[in-house]
């Protein structure tokens, strides 16, 4: 099998690529230090399985995962830390498995093992991430490459049929979530101004009214302004305050 590891630390790498070599169930074709430089490198390694420490710089594992999942080819993923506290979370995001450092080669054998009888869909599946905590970044497929895209550059997320248009400060990507789902998850940074929009709160320069009365949000740097819904305007003006 094809294997990176994902890691901040370079010897915790070197010791679990030399236990990989050991095993003889896989060579290890790459390494990242933290999650973007992760998605980076299994987007152009092809790797069957990635073996991800939870705790990543920038990004954590879980949401690295998640971002993973979104790929035409996604890998199996087998979290690795030192901290047990998250086993509940890892398992949560239905990873292949999950291992407590410092690592035993028997349970890297087995979860390797295990990785290795997946069909492509299951892996897929395995991937699917579910956390409660906010994301750092949104991801999308733009002409068949992801594209990953810090949260905080998100102008505003507007539904369409069936997908979301998410419109950031370097152009605009579709996802398919819910609009619902990314206000629970965001509720902090964005505030829902319309049934079908909501608008990221630092980027909101201001409250105009069009020639009718109808009340739009202006954002900096977009020439876009959204109309503000009546029922929502308290809401948004108390936000805003």
């Amino acid at each position: 099998m094809r294997i990176v590891i994902v890691d901040d630390e370079p010897l915790a790498r070197a010791r679990l690529a030399a236990q990989v070599a050991e095993s003889g169930l896989g060579v290890v074709v790459a390494e990242a230090a933290n999650g973007l430089q992760a998605i980076r490198v299994v987007e152009s390694t092809d790797p069957d399985v990635v073996l991800l420490d939870i705790r990543t710089p920038g990004m954590g594992g879980v949401e690295t995962a998640r971002h993973l999942a979104q790929l035409a080819k996604p890998p199996a993923v087998v979290f690795t830390t030192a901290y047990d506290e998250h086993a509940l979370a890892a398992f949560d995001a239905n990873a292949i498995d999950y291992l407590l450092k410092p690592i035993r080669s028997s349970r890297l054998q087995q979860a390797l093992q295990k990785a290795r009888v997946l069909t492509a869909g299951q892996a897929r599946d395995a991937g699917v991430m579910s956390n409660d905590a906010a994301r750092t970044h949104v991801s999308g497929q733009v002409h068949g490459d992801l594209i990953i895209v810090g949260i905080e550059r998100v102008l505003y997320f507007q539904a369409g049929h069936g997908y979301v248009d998410v419109v950031w400060d370097g152009g605009s990507l579709l996802i398919e979530e819910s609009l619902r789902s990314l206000k629970s998850e965001f509720s902090e940074r964005f505030v829902r101004v319309h049934r079908n929009a909501l608008v990221a709160i630092a980027h909101i320069a201001g409250l105009t009214r069009d020639d009718a009365g109808n009340h739009l949000v202006s954002l900096h740097g977009c020439d876009t302004t959204l109309p503000v819904s009546r029922r929502l305007m308290s809401q948004v003006r108390t936000r805003l305050r």
